[in-house]
């Protein structure tokens, strides 16, 4: 067994590999995996490898990231991540995935970050450890991670027949974003939720997007609130559609991020964003929707939606 750099023209047996062990419940495309782990700035490439047997076969594979673009907030800059670790069933326990995050580690060591978290990267797969793979989250727990808190992901489908009304806000109104609102967009992410969010949509108008996919909130025409809406059409495969294949590609939309303007906050507001990122997503004629990577519940239950996949978050801080 060797350990060698992640090579492209490896792409199907990464895409087999994966599939053979968490497809069942995580099936990937190529379009997807290559989206996410071979075309993201943010790779790390001294920590994204693959482990070959001596047959060079494809047995195990890691992707790390940091925050490479200027884009994204400095204050994110020493966060480190271990996008995916994987290793074929039949070569576990021969310390292949120890030497795979031990070379991550390494590489991101050298790069000086202080913290290092599984999954939740940028062109994320996983927030965190899914709940189910308890002894994966086991044997990260053994090599210094530790659990934060328990997220999820939620799913409501629709029938035909179910109403489909307009939300109405009061004393506000609800818009698609349109090609003249993206500067005041940007600046009211980086008012109000910088980091993240604001580098997501940054990336998004960077790869094409054009406003079909911000739901905007607006009061006395100023924006008080977004959300973020994906489908098929999207300039991206999004998060909350990662996993659409498991519905047989029926077309399955997506929400999320979404803020209110903390001024606004406690008046109802984001209960309506919501709705009306439902209501844009019904139009299109898609009835399956996945709110990603959420610890609101309660919140979302509110509209129809229960848990539909569960993770655990795991982080490890340098001493």
């Amino acid at each position: 067994m060797k350990i060698i750099p992640w090579q492209e023209d490896r792409l199907d047996e990464i895409t087999s590999l994966w599939n053979k062990e968490i497809g069942n419940d995580f099936p990937i495309h190529q379009t997807l995996l290559r989206q996410n782990s071979m075309l993201d700035k943010n790779i790390v490439r001294e920590g994204t490898l693959l482990a070959i047997n001596q047959a060079n076969e494809v047995i195990g594979f890691i992707v790390s990231k940091i925050w490479k673009e200027e884009l994204m907030a400095q204050s994110e800059k020493e966060h480190g991540y271990i996008q995916v670790l994987l290793v074929h069933s039949n070569y576990r326990r021969k310390e292949i995935g120890s030497m795979l995050l031990d070379r991550a580690e390494a590489a991101l060591d050298r790069l000086h970050i202080k913290t290092i978290y599984l999954g939740s990267d940028p062109f994320h797969y996983f927030p965190g450890i899914p709940t189910q793979y308890s002894v994966a989250q086991k044997w990260f727990a053994a090599k210094g991670y530790t659990k934060t808190e328990q997220v999820a992901d939620l799913i409501c489908s629709y029938k035909p027949t179910d109403e489909l009304l307009h939300p109405l806000p009061k004393d506000a109104r609800l818009t698609l974003l349109q090609e003249g609102d993206q500067e005041s967009f940007l600046h009211f992410l980086n008012r109000c939720f910088p980091g993240r969010w604001e580098y997501e949509a940054k990336k998004y108008f960077e790869m094409g997007g054009r406003g079909r996919e911000f739901v905007l909130l607006k009061k006395e025409n100023q924006m008080i609130g977004f959300c973020r809406i994906n489908d098929k059409s999207s300039p991206f495969i999004a998060q909350n559609v990662n996993w659409s294949a498991l519905f047989n590609d029926e077309e399955t939309g997506g929400i999320g991020p979404l803020g209110i303007d903390p001024l606004e906050r406690g008046k109802g507001y984001g209960l309506s964003v919501v709705e009306g990122g439902i209501w844009f997503l019904r139009q299109r004629g898609i009835s399956r929707i996945i709110i990603d990577w959420t610890n609101l519940i309660e919140f979302y239950q509110k509209l129809g939606y229960t848990v539909w996949k569960k993770y655990d978050l795991f982080h490890k801080v340098k001493p």
